[in-house]
């Protein structure tokens, strides 16, 4: 009797229409996370006017909800493997858009931190958007779609500067937080005409309900599937030596080991993953991605403060002044939308460099690039400068960034592949944590220097750590 795999089918199949509506599903929840983490910026120093809060309460705004998608990263990542994709994205989309609309109505401080922490909470399931967009996406594809995917942060992030730009200077902070929940609110009416992955209910031996996936997508797609019935590949019958052994990384460790002989529970499971990714042939490697990963999301967050505060410490600290009113007029937020354009030309310029010098050298020299437009920020300089330099500094923190998340899966083998870019996304969340105690609150204390130093350094280290990296994955089979 013929079989095929999941693979075998979207490969037959093709990207066509129902891929289509995935990727704009899933990519507006990219949006919703983009902007949430954009208000940020705006937000922090209109509280810090209105309640004549400290700069250190300011930045710890942030920070809290960087640990809350934390720690939202990892619980919403359980729900979906145990209870299915579907199941995790309705119920952090739907936590996410209370809380969002909750903390509009904060009567303090506290409790607005407590509520924007929640938030953090919700907006650590979006991963599970793209992990569930990508598992549609046939294999020889997934590159370039890949890289479309990353398109919507920028235009969430576009939009939230816009949408501060308007906003802020007709209403209130208030409404600029219902309104930037609004577009994780518009997911919910489209949920019913989502599927649910085919991967994943064929690691939950749900082959039937698979097979109805892959039949609605082959009729949407005017496609047929290939002869046969569908089979779920087990460990020993994977060719991993062929480049469209790509497709695994998509898939959390337990669906490839779920049935082995020798399965452990997750709890030791998770151990022998661990000790995997820390044994001698990839201990390099893990740490190395460790730190890249938080020294980028130190650097990609910190830009996006850093857009909001340098404008209002040059006009206060130049003078010798000691920082004390939070400008809103419109040049800040058009700094914000300029800034937030460079993400546009970040990719663009990823997406090539990445294809003709490969992954490590792409993203040492993106980070080295960013050093230099943000050295002369260690000095004061005008409005146009520093907002050019910061235009510069995060294209290639952006590119750097998408670079280091295609580079990843690439290093660890199929068993391990899911763990180990999993902690070294958690990693990056450390570094969104911590880089508000230095944008906003060394800022607000006329440390610029000091603050631009530690971001330099920071990049350095990490460019440094490129180099470091024991191999190259351009053109690498995934094993």
């Amino acid at each position: 009797m013929e079989t095929y795999t999941t693979d075998d089918a979207l490969t037959t199949m093709g990207f066509g229409k129902l891929q289509g509506l995935v990727l704009v599903y899933a990519g507006m929840g990219w949006v919703a996370e983009a902007m949430e983490v954009m208000l940020l910026s705006f937000v922090g120093p209109l509280i810090r006017e209105e309640w004549k809060i400290s700069a250190q309460d300011e930045s710890l705004l942030s920070s809290v909800v960087f640990l809350g998608m934390l720690i939202g990263a990892c619980g919403w990542g359980y729900v979906s493997d145990k209870y299915g994709r579907r199941t995790g994205l309705l119920l952090s989309t739907l936590f996410t858009t209370g809380m969002g609309f909750l903390s509009a109505l904060s009567p303090n401080y506290l409790c607005l931190m407590a509520l924007r922490f929640l938030v953090g909470v919700g907006l650590g399931g979006s991963h599970v958007y793209s992990s569930w967009f990508l598992e549609f996406v046939p294999a020889q594809n997934r590159g370039f779609w890949m890289i479309i995917f990353s398109f919507f942060w920028t235009i969430g992030t576009v939009l939230e500067a816009s949408l501060a730009w308007i906003v802020v200077s007709t209403l209130t902070w208030r409404w600029l937080l219902a309104l930037t929940a609004i577009p994780c609110f518009l997911l919910l009416p489209f949920f019913g005409i989502t599927p649910e992955s085919p991967r994943y209910l064929c690691a939950q031996n749900r082959i039937s309900d698979a097979t109805l996936v892959l039949e609605r997508i082959a009729e949407t797609n005017q496609a047929t599937l290939p002869p046969g019935v569908l089979v779920y590949p087990r460990d020993g019958e994977v060719d991993h030596s062929t480049l469209t052994s790509e497709a695994d990384h998509l898939l959390p460790l337990r669906e490839k080991e779920c049935t082995d002989d020798d399965v452990t529970s997750p709890k030791s499971g998770s151990a022998a993953a661990l000790r995997s990714l820390l044994s001698r042939k990839l201990r390099r490697s893990t740490l190395l991605l460790w730190f890249v990963f938080y020294a980028n999301s130190f650097a990609y967050y910190g830009l996006v403060l850093l857009t909001a505060q340098l404008s209002n410490a040059n006009k206060s600290c130049a003078s010798g002044l000691k920082y004390v009113k939070s400008e809103t007029d419109a040049s800040l937020y058009k700094d914000t939308f300029v800034t937030s354009l460079a993400e546009i030309p970040g990719l663009i310029a990823s997406a090539l460099l990445v294809e003709w010098f490969g992954r490590k050298a792409t993203m040492w020299c993106l980070l080295f690039t960013c050093c230099g437009f943000l050295g002369p920020l260690v000095f004061y300089q005008s409005e146009l400068w520093t907002t050019g330099l910061l235009f510069g500094a995060r294209a290639c923190a952006m590119g750097s960034y998408t670079v280091v998340c295609l580079y990843a899966p690439e290093v660890y083998p199929t068993s391990v592949r899911s763990t180990g870019v999993g902690i070294a996304t958690a990693m990056g969340r450390v570094g969104g944590i911590i880089c508000p105690l230095v944008a906003v609150g060394m800022l607000r204390s006329c440390h610029q220097m000091e603050a631009i130093i530690v971001f330099e350094v920071v990049l350095f280290l990490a460019a440094i750590a490129c180099m470091l990296f024991p191999f190259e994955t351009k053109g690498r089979a995934m094993n």
